[in-house]
């Protein structure tokens, strides 16, 4: 019943919230680097780096995770280490890492448990240095329960008969190749800190290249649908789990091909056609079929960068306009390019996210 009242307070607090954004938006002087360094000083808010200033005030084990590496390059070291502080103290507490931690400082998993927190909490740790030694045997029991939860033992992949929260969390997929990723880069960030390691054994390049690669793409998950999705290409590379720079190539093009990277990058799909959602999606239709998302836009930046660093130049630019005309950094985008909004929900601001535009 607790996560019950958890799930409906969560929710309408961010639709309150996001209904008070729609009337006021809150607008930054200055240019976008000047705007982007304000929004992540207010991110953070004394006790630890908090998503946004708006919707999402509190720990995302995700979107911290994406943006310690640039948090780190600003030097908010002591920051970084805070924050992890303070998650490691809550989850402990509470015996699970999450996907989020309540502004009042409850972990909570929405819809439900993600591949992608323990990755994502363990990089954090590992990017940044952080002191674990304290929380090892936490975290060695989280390390192996999560193995037997989520881990098909005989492929190392994640489970496709169980649904999962991601990165994409009103989405159904089966096995996505995302968090198969987030399993690979979690076993080498496990054997760096020497923590315990059931996913040693396997190696995942060569498993995301078997199960995963159709000589053009990645597919999205195990059901191999022929579809391109942003996830499913970006991660890949920017983990170093594929280098190969002919698959680069003919994944860039695939993404452009398939309309993702237009008016401005990135979708995760181009049609809402290809995916299964949980029913609270016709809360917020089409947030994450062919929505642009800001932060895989900058993800995909770097990937680019790799490629093209002139075209590259042309995706940040274009970011610098988003975040000059609307004084602020937006989390997401509607198909066309506008800020994204429905009857219930409009798009966050404030973005943490700014930080990786800054180092982009």
């Amino acid at each position: 019943m607790a996560s019950v009242l958890d799930y409906l307070s969560q929710g309408s607090r961010i639709f309150y919230s996001s209904f008070k954004s729609r009337i006021r938006p809150k607008q930054y002087e200055g240019s976008a680097d000047q705007i982007c360094h304000q929004i992540v000083k207010e991110c953070w808010n004394g006790r630890f780096f908090q998503t946004s200033t708006t919707n999402f005030p509190q720990f995302w084990t995700r979107d911290f995770g994406w943006c310690v590496q640039s948090l780190i390059d600003l030097k908010y070291e002591k920051e970084v280490h805070q924050t992890i502080r303070y998650a490691l103290n809550r989850f402990k507490k509470y015996k699970k890492i999450t996907t989020t931690i309540t502004p009042g400082g409850k972990p909570f998993d929405f819809p439900t448990m993600a591949v992608d927190s323990l990755p994502w909490f363990i990089h954090s740790i590992r990017v940044s240095n952080a002191s674990y030694y304290s929380y090892r045997h936490f975290l060695n029991a989280q390390i192996n329960a999560y193995f037997k939860k989520v881990i098909n033992p005989q492929t190392g992949l994640v489970k496709p008969d169980v649904h999962f929260s991601s990165i994409k969390d009103f989405a159904i997929r089966k096995s996505s190749c995302y968090d198969n990723c987030m399993v690979a880069l979690l076993a080498r960030d496990l054997s760096r800190l020497k923590l315990d390691n059931p996913f040693k054994k396997y190696d995942y390049s060569e498993l995301l290249q078997r199960h995963f690669w159709n000589g053009h793409y990645f597919y999205d998950d195990l059901q191999k649908k022929h579809y391109v999705a942003g996830d499913a290409n970006v991660f890949p590379f920017l983990f170093g789990l594929e280098q190969d720079k002919t698959k680069r190539t003919a994944v860039l093009k695939a993404l452009d091909d398939a309309g993702l990277t237009k008016p401005f990058p990135l979708k995760y799909t181009n049609s809402r056609s290809h995916a299964s959602f949980i029913w609270q999606e016709a809360f917020m239709r089409d947030y994450e079929s062919d929505a642009i998302w800001m932060h895989l836009g900058l993800l995909y930046g770097k990937l680019l960068k790799m490629h093209d660093p002139e075209a590259a130049a042309v995706v940040k630019k274009r970011y610098q306009e988003l975040i000059e005309t609307y004084h602020n950094f937006l989390e997401v985008f509607d198909s066309q390019g506008k800020p994204f909004k429905t009857s219930f929900y409009h798009c966050d601001s404030g973005m943490l996210w700014a930080a990786n535009y800054l180092t982009l």
